[in-house]
């Protein structure tokens, strides 16, 4: 979560009187209300959220929510001029691969709003950006650059340039080791051989993401006009979006919105409005309500939303929204929570445990004992990580059964755990080590029957580390597992270090290390060995 601080005399201004009644209606559209006085208002945003990381983009949403200026707010955008090009070398496809751009004029800035700027993208940067991990955002004074910019990857010695903050030049190495901001985020450039900058027509350095900005170029004043914004990191997706929430961050405060052409096959910023499909009986039934189509559409314009014959457009901004529940979740909250009455069910039952929920517990505990981290994640998954990363041949995709219209490459229902715990490892490369992961989650087949399966790893480990974690489970739960050679393994783990795990003759998961070429994909540095069982069979030797 992350706050933002209003000046109290702008908000009542712009917005409306603190009143209780005020006060109230923050809290209600989502926004804790942490505090306040007679300069300032502090609210904290969820994370769902970071469209509101800043004054402009809560105020344009909250005005909508009380019901001034509502529907889908649009914004023009001005086509590329000359030289508004970008060049992304191939030579950054292993560093920091993706980059979305714009440029935006006629800004009439001032402290306060210099402030807001920084504010938020040091927000970004801490919220969907992972501490610029997955997202790193640079703004520059346009009059200080010659377009076009190439975004490449040079050797550390090859970079010279003067850092924000700092009265001399510095390499890219020396960068990371005598610069404070430097040292920060050192971590994120480990291990590379050479180091990602946006250089202008003038080989003039803009920056080295996601370290930092270049003093010379790199500073926006109260003199500043046009800025360029730059957004770097590892999906172009999520760059787009966040690219998207500067922009109109920038185009409230009065600049113009100017594309820019990305190695002359993507233009960005795009602000056109995603469209969703919504039912009103799917929303009714949801909420527990009786709303006509009318009253839906104003709800959704309070929540900045544009409804026609069953199309919600909702703003390119927002990175919430992913299914039709998203949107029924923004109709409760323009409904007004507090205008739900609550019902108690016509029904009279003992409440009791599940009986496998009960076994899933035990077995977390059993792990947790031996100080195993237990993690959860999606049931929806990516191609690249499900099959391509873990080695599995194209034929065997066929059966992946695979979402309609989905809105993010997470579009597959997931056959097992061992490739997101995998996923956990390769994220966490730079964490300390060693690590120990589980997972206990459902699985689904070709036929769409789920199925409960646990999963373990440990790196650095080999096959006893992970035998001696299954024989502790073994022992604290009664089971009687076995484990025996196999015939045919599957294709992650390494041939003459794995074993096939069997439950009263019947074979309920492997555990083994993992291949190299497997490691590699997701460029993890340490070894890593693993299992994965079925549950359904321990459900019921455990039930008898």
């Amino acid at each position: 979560m992350a706050n933002i601080k209003i000046p109290r005399k702008e908000f009542e201004k712009d917005i409306g009187k603190l009143t209780k009644e005020m006060q109230m209606k923050i809290a209600l559209f989502g926004t804790t209300l942490e505090s306040f006085d007679d300069n300032e208002i502090e609210l904290e945003i969820f994370p769902n959220r970071p469209d509101l990381l800043s004054y402009q983009g809560f105020k344009r949403s909250f005005l909508a929510f009380l019901g001034k200026n509502t529907g889908l707010k649009k914004y023009k955008v001005f086509p590329k001029e000359k030289n508004y090009k970008i060049k992304v070398d191939s030579n950054l496809k292993n560093i920091r691969p993706h980059t979305a751009c714009a440029i935006i004029k006629n800004l009439k800035l001032n402290d306060e709003k210099i402030k807001e700027i920084i504010e938020i993208q040091e927000k970004l940067h801490t919220t969907i950006g992972r501490r610029r991990k997955k997202i790193a955002i640079g703004i520059y004074p346009l009059e200080k650059i010659k377009l076009p910019i190439t975004f490449k990857a040079l050797e550390p010695d090859q970079i010279r340039f003067q850092p924000l903050e700092s009265k001399k030049e510095m390499t890219g190495l020396e960068i990371l080791q005598r610069h404070p901001t430097g040292r920060d985020y050192a971590h994120l450039l480990a291990g590379k051989i050479k180091f990602p900058i946006f250089i202008d027509s003038n080989k003039e350095i803009l920056s080295m993401p996601p370290i930092i900005n270049s003093e010379k170029v790199g500073r926006v004043t109260k003199k500043t006009k046009e800025v360029f914004i730059e957004c770097s990191g590892f999906d172009q997706e999520t760059l787009e979006k966040c690219l998207n929430i500067l922009v109109t961050t920038f185009a409230d405060m009065g600049g113009k919105i100017y594309q820019m052409e990305i190695n002359s096959n993507l233009t960005t910023p795009n602000l056109e409005p995603e469209k969703t499909k919504i039912s009103i009986k799917n929303v009714n039934k949801l909420l527990g309500l009786d709303l006509e189509e009318k009253t839906i559409k104003q709800l959704l314009g309070k929540m900045g939303h544009e409804y026609n014959n069953g199309i919600v457009k909702s703003p390119s901004y927002r990175t919430d929204l992913l299914h039709e529940v998203d949107l029924i979740e923004d109709i409760a909250i323009a409904y007004g929570y507090e205008n739900f009455e609550p019902i108690i069910p016509k029904i009279s039952t003992i409440g009791k445990e599940n009986f496998q929920e009960t076994i899933k517990r035990k077995i977390s505990s059993i792990l947790t004992n031996i100080e195993f981290l237990e993690i959860s994640n999606y049931h929806l998954t990516a191609k690249k990580d499900q099959f391509t990363k873990m080695g599995i041949p194209e034929k065997q995709e066929k059966g992946a059964i695979e979402i309609a219209e989905s809105k993010t490459e997470y579009n597959l229902l997931r056959k097992d755990l061992t490739h997101y715990l995998l996923k956990i490892l390769s994220e966490n490369i730079d964490s300390e080590y060693p690590q120990k992961i589980f997972e206990i989650g459902k699985t689904f087949s070709e036929d769409l029957k789920e199925t409960e399966h646990l999963s373990c790893a440990i790196t650095p480990g080999n096959f006893t580390d992970i035998k001696q974690s299954l024989e502790y489970l073994n022992k604290m739960t009664g089971l009687n597992l076995i484990l025996k050679e196999p015939t045919k393994i599957p294709d992650h783990f390494i041939d003459g270090r794995v074993a096939k795990i069997i439950l009263d003759e019947k074979i309920i998961g492997y555990l083994g290390e993992i291949h190299p070429k497997i490691l590699k994909n997701w460029k993890i540095k340490m070894p890593v060995a693993l299992f994965e069982i079925s549950l359904k069979e321990i459900f019921e030797k455990l039930k008898e």
